[in-house]
C-alpha cells in the first residue's frame, strides 16, 4: 500500500443478496461503524438475486480493481449459513476478501488457478486464508441465520482497523472456487455461454469475454431470438444487438429498453455466439 493510500480512511465494500427492503444491510453497516467509526462503506450491490453466488462473484470481480489495495471486500451470498461451511478471510496482494467459503470469494483468485468446475483448490502463491473463529473478532452472540452481521461484518471492521488476518483464526490451505467467468470456444468456433448478470437497465451480460471474441461479425442466439454483433455503443443499436460492455464481457442490449424483458431471459439462461463464415 502506498503512503498516500495508507492515509485514507479504511474502505469496506459490501456485496450481498439482502436487497434494501429489509434492515439486514443496515444492521451490517451498524456493526461495522460501531467497531470502526472511520470506515468508509461502499456498496457494490445488494441486488444480487437470492443465493446467486456466480452473480455475486461477477459483480465483486468487476468492482474490486477500482479500489485501493488496502480495501476490505465483504461478500455475503450464503445459502449454507449455519452449516459446516467455513467463514474465511482471503488475504491477497490486491486486497482482503471476507465471506463464506462457498465460492463467492472466487473474485479474489486469478483465472489461471480457478478450476473447470466448482471444487476446492489449493491457495495460489501470495494468497493466504484464515478461518474466522477467534471470538475476539466476532459478535458475542452469533445467530445461526445471520453470519453477515455477527461474523463477517465484525471481522471486516477489525481488518480495516489493521488487525492482521492471521489473528482471526487458524490457517486455511484450500478454498472453494468457481470456474473463471469465461465461455469456452467450441471446435466449430462458436461459444456456448450463459447469462451471468442482468443490470438495472435490462442489459443481459454473458460470460463471453471481449478478448475471446472472433474477428469480424457474429450472430448471438438467446431467449429464442437471434441478433447481430458486434456494435460499439448502445446508441448504435437499431433494435436488440450485442456489444462489449464496460466490464469487458459481451452483453445484449436494446436502445432505451430492457433486453432481458424483450427476450424474457434470466440469469443462467444459455447464450450461443456463432461467428460469421
Amino acid at each position: 500500500m502506498s503512503s498516500e493510500q495508507s492515509d485514507l480512511p479504511p474502505t469496506i465494500t459490501l456485496t450481498t443478496d439482502f436487497g434494501l427492503s429489509d434492515s439486514y444491510v443496515a444492521q451490517i453497516c451498524g456493526v461495522i461503524i460501531s467497531i470502526n467509526p472511520q470506515a468508509r462503506i461502499v456498496d457494490i450491490s445488494h441486488g444480487v438475486l437470492p443465493h446467486q453466488i456466480l452473480q455475486a462473484t461477477y459483480l465483486t470481480q468487476a468492482a474490486w480493481p477500482c479500489f485501493p489495495s488496502g480495501a476490505v471486500h465483504l461478500a455475503v451470498v450464503d445459502p449454507g449459513v449455519g452449516s459446516d461451511r467455513r467463514p474465511i478471510v482471503l488475504h491477497t496482494l490486491q486486497g482482503v476478501f471476507v465471506g463464506p467459503d462457498n465460492g463467492v470469494l472466487s473474485a479474489a483468485l486469478p483465472d489461471n488457478v480457478r478450476p473447470d468446475e466448482p471444487r476446492r483448490i489449493p491457495l495460489p502463491a501470495q494468497t493466504n486464508a484464515f478461518e474466522i473463529s477467534n471470538a475476539r473478532y466476532i459478535q458475542e452472540r452469533v445467530s445461526n441465520t445471520f453470519h453477515g452481521r455477527d461474523v463477517f461484518a465484525p471481522a471486516a471492521a477489525h481488518l480495516a482497523l489493521g488487525v492482521a488476518p492471521e489473528e482471526l483464526g487458524a490457517p486455511v490451505h484450500e478454498v472453494m472456487a468457481l470456474p473463471p467467468i469465461q465461455a469456452m470456444q467450441q471446435a466449430d468456433g462458436a461459444f456456448e455461454a450463459k447469462v451471468v448478470h442482468i443490470d438495472r437497465f435490462g442489459n443481459v451480460i454473458s460470460d463471453i469475454r471481449s478478448r475471446d471474441l472472433p474477428d469480424g461479425g457474429f450472430s448471438v442466439e438467446a431467449g429464442e431470438r437471434k441478433m447481430r454483433g458486434p456494435f460499439s455503443t448502445y446508441a448504435e443499436l437499431d433494435g436488440v444487438g450485442a456489444l462489449v460492455g464496460s466490464s469487458g464481457y459481451l452483453e445484449i442490449a436494446v436502445p432505451n429498453g430492457s433486453a432481458a424483458g424483450l427476450l424474457d431471459i434470466q440469469i443462467g439462461a444459455p447464450v450461443r455466439l456463432q461467428p460469421d463464415t
